[in-house]
């Protein structure tokens, strides 16, 4: 398994990336997120982790500009009628941050803006994505959403409370803004995950 690449970057493109290493030139599948992370055409000593794709009838190397995109696209691709490139898209379209806000918002709209992907299969995807940021405890961690407000961490059970100021740190907001935003909320009779980020963001003025 090929999981990293150091060499001579030797194209960049919106879609693909040819990097060579010891004279052999590896051609990578890769988002528009990490063509935008890598330095320009030539650059020497370029480090890009990889996934190795073995199909029947061809062997397809696709590249990462960081860990939890790889991640992701391992997430991506385990469901069912997703497909690499389908997955690249996703990740073209979000980064892994937003890409936890919309699943925790359920945010069927946003998700269908990614090419390719309909209301139908935008409501499928964020069903099957629903709970990836809280069990891939790995994800959890790159994505940064591991503390509660107040830098307390948060409980193995979880709660709507925990999800929203996750959903809300995802979005770049600080702790402070967060218990700021949050604060109150039980007493307005607001309980659930959504209903708790559309009170947040009504306080913080709009989402980032």
């Amino acid at each position: 398994m090929i999981v990293q690449l150091t060499g001579t970057l030797i194209e960049i493109l919106p879609t693909h990336a040819v990097i060579d290493c010891g004279g052999v030139g590896y051609e990578l599948g890769i988002s528009a997120l990490t063509a935008s992370s890598l330095p320009v055409a030539g650059t020497s000593g370029v480090t890009v982790l990889t996934r190795l794709i073995v199909r029947e009838d061809a062997q397809e190397l696709y590249g990462f500009a960081t860990r939890e995109e790889r991640a992701l696209f391992d997430q991506l691709r385990a469901i069912s009628g997703v497909g690499p490139k389908l997955a690249l898209s996703v990740l073209s379209t979000f980064t892994p941050a937003q890409l936890a806000t919309v699943v925790t918002l359920q945010d069927a709209t946003r998700m269908s803006r990614v090419p390719g992907v309909g209301k139908k299969k935008a409501s499928r995807l964020l069903v099957e994505l629903s709970d990836v940021f809280q069990r891939n405890s790995e994800l959890k961690q790159l994505v940064g959403l591991t503390d509660a407000p107040g830098g307390a961490k948060e409980d193995a059970s979880g709660g709507p409370a925990a999800e929203a100021a996750d959903a809300l740190f995802s979005m770049g907001f600080t702790s402070a803004e967060v218990e700021l935003a949050l604060a109150g909320a039980a007493e307005a009779g607001v309980s659930d995950t959504k209903e708790l980020l559309s009170y947040a963001l009504k306080r913080l003025g709009g989402e980032r």
